[in-house]
């Protein structure tokens, strides 16, 4: 039996990089799949075919994580669509506008927070209710090696994924006695779309410090999501796992 057979999850942010590698393994692992996108039309309405060949349900929802009404109505609507149940929820959507604090602006630092942190609030906030009737959910949130130990030129993306670590904390010691696990991921460096248009040299920099000698790949991270989603995680609640090559070390 597949580790997700007939579960449905929720994943924000999925029409690119980390957000595309959960939801293909997910859903090669019997889930159903809703997940999110704010921009990127093409790109999801292509993942939502590929899911479904897989012989799930998958569906594509435009929806801004970062707003809690749009959160409220994004959840009513997969209950409607996916038959009542909500199992997992995975927090992936984010944003950076990395620079120095001398130069970042007020809007910088407020729209990484809302979109980065705010969402985790929103969508846990929704799908609360579903859960508490169930009595049982898994909630995966998407930090960073950066909220763990902090970054130059990144205080506001810093500030938001450490939050997100107090948050998945928090929401662990509330939800624990309703059979409801809460996690967090801290990625380190994944190698994606967005990163291949960085300088080669760079790169290859980054790589030579890490132990593994290479950048990760969203499935590395859709690997511990599975993980932290599935039953086989079924004692661990509060946690951080840090999917970083060894890189805090």
């Amino acid at each position: 039996m597949k580790l997700l057979e007939g579960k449905t999850a929720i994943i924000t942010g999925a029409s690119r990089g980390i957000g595309t590698g959960i939801a293909q393994v997910f859903a090669k692992e019997g889930a159903n799949v809703a997940f999110t996108y704010s921009s990127s039309e093409a790109p999801a309405l292509a993942l939502e075919k590929e899911l479904t060949a897989l012989g799930i349900k998958a569906k594509a929802y435009k929806s801004n994580a970062a707003s809690f009404e749009d959160s409220a109505k994004l959840v009513a609507q997969v209950l409607e669509d996916f038959g009542g149940t909500i199992d997992i929820l995975i927090n992936n959507a984010g944003i950076t506008k990395d620079n120095l604090l001398m130069r970042m602006g007020e809007d910088d630092f407020d729209s990484v927070i809302e979109i980065n942190l705010k969402s985790v609030f929103n969508m846990t906030k929704a799908v609360q209710r579903t859960m508490l009737k169930q009595r049982k959910g898994s909630i995966v949130n998407m930090s960073s090696v950066v909220g763990v130990k902090g970054n130059a030129g990144q205080a506001n993306y810093a500030a938001s994924k450490a939050g997100m670590i107090g948050f998945t904390k928090s929401i662990a010691l509330e939800l624990g006695s309703r059979n409801i696990r809460c996690n967090a991921i801290a990625p380190g460096f994944i190698e994606t779309e967005m990163t291949d248009k960085l300088d080669e040299k760079v790169v290859q920099g980054w790589r030579d410090g890490i132990p593994l000698k290479r950048g990760g790949r969203p499935e590395d991270v859709a690997n511990a999501c599975l993980f932290l989603a599935s039953d086989l995680s079924g004692y661990i609640t509060g946690q951080v796992l840090n999917v970083d090559g060894g890189m805090l070390t």
